[in-house]
Parts: C-alpha cells; structure tokens; sequence
C-alpha cells in the first residue's frame, strides 16, 4: 500500500481534498528545538502556503515567508529561444529574479523539504546558489531528497511533535535522484550538514549556511 493509501484515498474523495499523513521527521525535530529556543527569527517555506505553518511559526515568535517554484518551474514563459543552440533554453537568470529576489531579506531558517526532487536538472543547483546568498550566517536548511524514482509530489505541514504532516499536493513529475555525494556537493557552500536516515524513501538532510 502506497503512502496515501486506502484509508487516505476514500477520504480523500469523500472531501476533495488530499489527506494529511503523519510522518516522522528526524531534521524536523533538531530544527524545531532550534525554534522554540530563539525569538524573532525569518523563516523561509517552499510549497504552497499553509495556514498550519503560519499559524505555527508565527505562535513562535518568528516572521514567514513563502515561495512555490514547482508549478512556476513548468510554467512555458520561461522558455526562450536560444541564439546559440537550436533547441529552445530556459532563462534561468529571470526565473530566479522573479521568484527568489527578496531585497535585504536574509532568512535564518529555509524549509526547503523535497523541492529539488521537482525541479528540472538544470535548475536545481542555481536555485540552492540563490537560497544561500539569501540566508543568513548560521542559517539553518532543512532539506527531504527522495532516493527511488517514485513517490508524489506533497506538501508539509509543521507539528509540535516529532512529525510533519504529508499532503498530496499535485501531480508533477519526480524529476531529480540526488545520491548523497551529489546532495554534499550541492551544498557545498555552506559550511555543515548532518544526514538522517529515513524508513521511508527521503533522505533528510540539515544544512548550515
């Protein structure tokens, strides 16, 4: 039985809305101890914006802000013809501008969760570059990176507990398997970063700028 499995599924069509499914996050813990011992920090959400995490993080103290770039990614404006090459490109440099340009911004906290599984390739490196000039010196990333070419795409709701909550978000495409030494290469402009081994299918990772 798959992670919305037929319990979640009947409800799911009795509702129209996905179910929410508890999973057991190691990151989540560490950060969330993290969060209840500051005041005021910025927060940075990818994935459709959920009242639970500004009603969450915002009972804590702290300020949120939240950026989709998984339906934006697939968006067709964003693809250019080339001079160069016959095939058509993808402007990356505006799509960064457009969807990740925060000012004077800088984020203490970015929950990254399994965006760069859904991005295109050729994206995902650029986008971890932009996210790191925009954190803050001892910035904390909390990352889930899939490790079989299955699953779907979700959204994650925070809890007070050791869990977040798994959401059907969609239906776009796992796009992107990053084996560990990728995943430390990916970050490897921060300073830190601690793996969590997982029973499901996600590598979490913690990361610190």
């Amino acid at each position: 039985m798959g992670l919305f499995g037929t319990k979640e599924a009947k409800e799911q069509r009795r509702s129209g809305v996905a179910a929410k499914v508890p999973r057991h996050s190691s990151g989540w813990t560490q950060l969330l101890k993290e969060l209840k011992q500051q005041e005021g920090l910025r927060i940075l959400d990818f994935g459709a914006t959920s009242s639970t995490n500004i009603n969450f993080v915002t009972s804590l103290g702290h300020s949120i802000y939240t950026v989709g770039l998984i339906d934006e990614a697939a968006d067709p404006k964003w693809t250019v013809q080339s001079q160069l090459f016959e095939q058509p490109a993808f402007d990356t440099e505006s799509f960064l501008k457009e969807n990740l340009e925060f000012g004077d911004r800088r984020f203490d906290v970015v929950l990254f969760w399994d965006t760069a599984a859904y991005l295109p390739s050729h994206l995902v490196g650029p986008v971890v570059e932009r996210i790191c000039s925009v954190m803050a010196p001892g910035g904390r990333l909390l990352g889930f990176f899939p490790v079989k070419p299955e699953g779907e795409f979700s959204r994650f709701h925070l809890r007070e507990d050791d869990q977040v909550d798994m959401q059907k978000a969609g239906l776009q495409p796992l796009q992107t398997i990053l084996t560990t030494r990728q995943i430390e290469n990916l970050f490897a402009n921060f300073t830190a970063y601690k793996f969590f081994l997982a029973k499901d299918n996600l590598r979490e990772v913690l990361v610190t700028r």
